[in-house]
């Protein structure tokens, strides 16, 4: 990430939401010869109450300074919702940046507690969602939440995943656009560059869903996931933070299909040979580069 785009973040942003909201969306005439996708910049000038010579130097990195007044105009021209609003304003150079100190993610011994106590599929997870604990119920559910695996690796590079999850396209997209709202201004932090830039390379899909600039708060919700033993289970998931880490759940409604299925694998998971890593209590971090 430390190109072009983390140079000019506001620039880019604003560049990939006009590509996305078409003239008809924003009231304007298609026209018979449109070069680019979504709107013009000096359509979003007009609309915006701005000058073009302005929008293009915001665009181009040339002024970093808007006020909140042309950022707001900005926003309700692009149709950001609150979240990406949030986001838009904080891109901008009057909320100077408070350099964060890297520090290793640590994990509480009584989260290991919690997640041994748990019956339902649970793990704990980092900021660029590296699976650093998880419960017998978890791994059963789903090998790639073992502790050393990441979640964003396997969802897009792992075809068992990708034949995991119901809806995967829709997800897929969810998932992106949370990690960059994850990353915010930590564009330098070589976690992140290391993930985003193997992704980039490995998967066109990840490729084209980072480029959009979507930003996605995805604490909780429901999703539907193909199991190759039980079958289809409708989980809801829900992130509890505890520190600097998240505590991520699955569970299903209660005494509903998916419960007795999710019961079944229970069962399951307990039968098997001693020595598996999912008859250990709870499988302990492995340390990750």
């Amino acid at each position: 990430m430390k190109d072009e785009e983390s140079d000019n973040r506001l620039g880019s942003y604003l560049r990939a939401r006009r590509e996305l909201v078409s003239p008809a969306q924003a009231g304007l005439p298609p026209g018979g010869n449109r070069r680019v996708p979504g709107l013009r910049r000096e359509e979003v000038a007009l609309l915006a109450g701005i000058s073009p010579d302005y929008y293009l130097r915001l665009e181009r990195g040339r002024d970093k300074n808007p006020s909140p007044q042309v950022l707001e105009s900005l926003a309700r021209v692009l149709q950001l919702d609150d979240v990406e609003r949030t986001y838009l304003l904080g891109l901008s150079a009057a909320r100077p940046r408070t350099p964060r100190r890297k520090r290793p993610e640590h994990l509480p011994a009584r989260a290991h507690q919690l997640l041994a106590h748990l019956q339902i599929p649970a793990f704990v997870e980092g900021r660029a969602f590296d699976v650093l604990a998880s419960n017998p119920m978890a791994v059963a559910l789903s090998p790639r939440l073992r502790p050393g695996q990441n979640r964003l690796r396997s969802f897009f590079l792992d075809p068992e995943e990708q034949a995991f999850h119901q809806g995967w396209e829709e997800a897929a997209a969810d998932f992106v656009a949370t990690l960059r709202t994850t990353i915010g201004d930590d564009t330098d932090d070589p976690r992140f560059v290391e993930l985003v830039g193997e992704l980039a390379l490995s998967s066109q899909r990840f490729r084209t869903l980072w480029a959009r600039h979507d930003v996605r708060v995805l604490d909780g919700g429901t999703t539907t996931v193909h199991h190759p033993v039980v079958g289809e289970l409708r989980l809801h998931r829900d992130k509890l933070p505890i520190d600097d880490v998240i505590l991520v759940v699955y569970y299903p409604d209660k005494n509903s299909d998916s419960d007795e299925r999710l019961h079944l694998l229970a069962a399951l998971s307990r039968s098997e040979p001693t020595g598996t890593a999912r008859s250990n209590p709870v499988d302990t971090p492995r340390q990750t580069p």
